[in-house]
């Protein structure tokens, strides 16, 4: 339960309570913030968890996995893998129950400057966003185009100033940077200037790994600070489903590793194509493909920060286009979160993408309905939780800005129900009914649980039609539109120092406009 009782301040005056009202609330009395608890929803059965755990171990005992690079073959082999002639690895019971004990569940995902931290531990919910959109999404045009490096950037500045966005995973691709290499390196660059949230991003090559850490050691201001406070972490897709591995990404890992930089174990099988098409059978799956990608890391380091990361897809098996907005992957990732907490692991799904091609009423219940449910299962990073579209291939500004106050909605129903002496109420009910005005409007109970008890959206309108018209009949997306021009006509909070900037484009080729 997350306890957010405020103080009872009775006295003191309605003056005294409009002046509270109009200051910040510290950030333990905000109605949501954050890291706030989940848990409370169970898709899973304690007897369904246990099969699946069961049923993931004798996958990987009996199927393993293929494809390691040598690297992998020889730390995993070392750790006690069995390399079989038809060159699977496979992974015994006890390697990997032995590699449970010796996991990091203490995985804090560090900022840049140390005030958006985020913990881990136990059922934590954090939402951010997350994919590789290829394009952007014109509300007002109705169309489609080619993302790009200033797009990303824009989006990290976006995320920035909303509360209810607690990381920036790269959402999207940059298309008009043509060299892969180039790419990655603009990509952090794009990123880590404008925001100080945590980031995600990924390599196309291994080779690609050793620049981007000398970039962020120059942003960080030596190696040792990098180590110290990683901001980046690794989003790493270490596996081809079904029970393969994607030989390059895990280069890629092993590098990050040896570079103190955290690793997204990312298993994004899709149910009836590339996992099985029940949700069981696609958790069972991606559970033991993490759990491979689990041994492996801390074969090459114990203990390294790592976040596991089953990510099933669900699937239209009428059309074969996958089903992001579905109740079905609502239902995968939230039964995840379960698993990750059965492990006591951290670890991340996708929740909050749509299948619809424009911020409509349609994604609006598709980011709902699984947003929703991943909170309620305490889901610690919901990943593409914001801004994306048509199954994530189109990421959209303007719902980026929407989905911060449909998150707050969410958050609220994470946060639950206080019960207490004070929020029962009994005394409140008593003086309305047998001395009061009849009604709880104006009481100075009211007043006071108004910020802390209730979550106000931004942008959503809740005026009367008559009001609504006398306001000129505001669209929603006009309203995002305006709050997003207004936030992007400020100059970034998250820049670095003119030095710092000259440094880096004289060492990398960097794409944004100085």
């Amino acid at each position: 339960m997350n306890d957010q009782t405020r103080p009872s301040s009775r006295s003191g005056g309605r003056a005294a309570r409009r002046a509270a009202r109009a200051s910040a609330l510290p950030d333990h009395l905000r109605p949501v913030r954050p890291g706030m608890e989940g848990g409370a929803l169970k898709p899973l059965t304690q007897d369904g968890v246990e099969s699946i755990h069961r049923a993931a171990l004798d996958a990987l005992e009996q199927i393993g996995l293929a494809d390691a690079p040598p690297s992998g073959i020889d730390y995993l082999t070392k750790a006690g893998c069995i390399l079989g002639d038809d060159g699977r690895l496979r992974f015994p019971r006890a390697l990997v129950e032995d590699t449970l004990a010796i996991a990091n569940r203490a995985v804090t995902l560090c900022s840049r400057d140390g005030k958006t931290d985020l913990d881990l531990s136990g059922s934590r919910v954090h939402y951010g966003t997350a994919g590789a959109a290829v394009h952007m999404v014109d509300v007002h045009g109705r169309e489609y185009r080619d993302s790009t490096v200033q797009d990303l950037h824009d989006a990290a500045r976006i995320c920035d100033q909303l509360d209810n966005i607690h990381f920036v995973q790269r959402p999207m691709v940059c298309r008009d940077i043509v060299d892969n290499r180039e790419m990655d390196l603009n990509t952090i660059y794009a990123c880590c200037s404008g925001t100080f949230k945590h980031i995600g991003t990924s390599f196309t090559d291994p080779d690609y790994v050793a620049p981007a850490l000398e970039m962020l050691h120059m942003i960080a201001g030596g190696e040792d600070k990098w180590r110290e406070r990683p901001f980046v972490s690794n989003t790493n897709c270490f596996v081809v489903p079904p029970m393969k591995f994607a030989t390059e990404s895990c280069e890629v890992m092993e590098r990050c590793i040896e570079g103190g930089m955290p690793v997204l174990l990312l298993s994004a099988g899709m149910a009836g194509a590339t996992a099985p098409s029940t949700v069981a059978g696609a958790i069972v799956q991606a559970v033991a493909e993490c759990l491979a990608g689990l041994v492996y890391v801390n074969a090459v380091r114990p203990g390294h920060p790592a976040i596991f990361g089953t990510w099933p897809f669900g699937l239209d098996l009428r059309t074969g286009a996958m089903s992001i907005g579905s109740g079905e992957q609502a239902l995968l990732s939230s039964g995840c979160a379960q698993m990750h907490q059965f492990y006591g692991l951290p670890g991340g799904a996708a929740a909050g993408g749509s299948d619809s091609k424009l911020p409509d009423m349609q994604a609006g219940w598709e980011q709902m309905c699984s947003n929703v449910m991943a909170g309620l299962s305490g889901l610690n990073m919901v990943y593409e939780a914001a801004g994306m579209h048509a199954s994530l291939l189109g990421f959209c500004h303007e719902s980026l800005i929407l989905g911060d106050d449909l998150i707050g909605q969410a958050l609220r129903c994470v946060r639950g129900i206080e019960v207490t002496e004070e929020t029962l109420a009994l005394d409140q009910i008593a003086e309305v009914c047998l001395s009061g005005t009849g009604h709880y409007l104006g009481t100075g109970q009211t007043l006071e649980r108004m910020q802390a008890d209730y979550v106000y959206p931004t942008l959503g309108d809740r005026t009367s039609p008559k009001e609504w018209a006398e306001l000129g009949k505001p669209d929603l997306l006009d309203k995002a539109t305006e709050r997003k021009e207004m936030m992007l006509a400020q100059p970034s909070q998250a820049h670095w120092d003119p030095v710092l900037d000259m440094a880096l484009r004289e060492r990398f080729n960097i794409h944004l406009p100085a």
